[in-house]
C-alpha cells in the first residue's frame, strides 16, 4: 500500500510517519497492494490537530477524520475509524461473493429432472378463444366430442370455460 502524506500548517515528521505506518498494519491486513492512502495532517486554530485519511481501494473511496489536541491521538482515532469502514466493506464484498455461489448451487439443484412417478404433461393443445355467448358455447360443446370449451363471453368480455359433467349436464366456470 502506498501512503502519501500532506501537512497543512504543519511539517510531517518521520516520527508521525512511523506512528501512522505502525497503526496502518491493522488496516493493511484487509487491503491489497494496489490501494492508495492519502494522510492529511493539519493544525488549526485553538490547538486543534486534524487527521484526515482517504483510501482508494477496489473502486471505493473511504474517508476518516479525527481531531484532538494531540496529533498522535488524531491519527490513531482516524485510523481506527478507517479500520471499521474497511472491515465493513470487506465483509460486504465477501458475503456478496458467497451469496452468488449459493445461488449457482441453488440453480444447479433446481435443474434436477422430476421423479418418474410424478405427474407430468403428456400433451398440450392451443385453443382459439372465440367471443361467444354462453348459449352459443353450449351448442358448440354439445355438437363436438370435446369435453370442454374455452371462450370469451361476448357480453361481459371475460374468459369462461364450459364443460360436460358426468351426469350429462354442463358446467360453466367464470373467473
Amino acid at each position: 500500500m502506498k501512503i502519501e502524506y500532506t501537512g497543512r500548517n504543519f511539517t510531517v515528521s518521520t516520527a508521525i510517519k512511523k506512528h501512522v505506518n505502525e497503526h496502518f498494519k491493522k488496516v493493511g491486513e484487509f487491503l491489497n497492494g494496489d490501494s492508495k492512502a492519502h494522510v492529511i495532517l493539519a493544525v488549526e486554530k485553538h490547538h486543534r490537530n486534524v487527521a484526515e485519511i482517504v483510501v482508494n481501494w477496489q473502486h471505493h473511496t473511504l474517508t476518516a477524520t479525527a481531531d484532538t489536541v494531540d496529533m498522535y491521538n488524531s491519527t490513531t482515532q482516524a485510523i481506527e475509524k478507517l479500520r471499521r469502514q474497511v472491515v465493513k466493506l470487506h465483509d460486504k464484498i465477501v458475503n456478496r461473493k458467497h451469496q452468488t455461489r449459493g445461488l449457482k448451487s441453488l440453480k444447479a439443484a433446481t435443474d434436477v429432472t422430476p421423479a418418474p412417478d410424478a405427474p407430468r404433461i403428456i400433451r398440450s393443445r392451443r385453443y382459439a378463444v372465440k367471443p361467444l355467448t354462453p348459449d352459443e358455447a353450449l351448442s358448440e360443446v354439445a355438437a363436438s366430442s370435446d369435453q370442454f370449451l374455452v371462450f370469451r363471453d361476448a357480453e361481459t368480455d371475460r374468459i369462461g370455460v364450459l364443460y360436460k359433467r358426468k351426469d350429462g349436464n354442463f358446467g360453466l366456470i367464470e373467473p
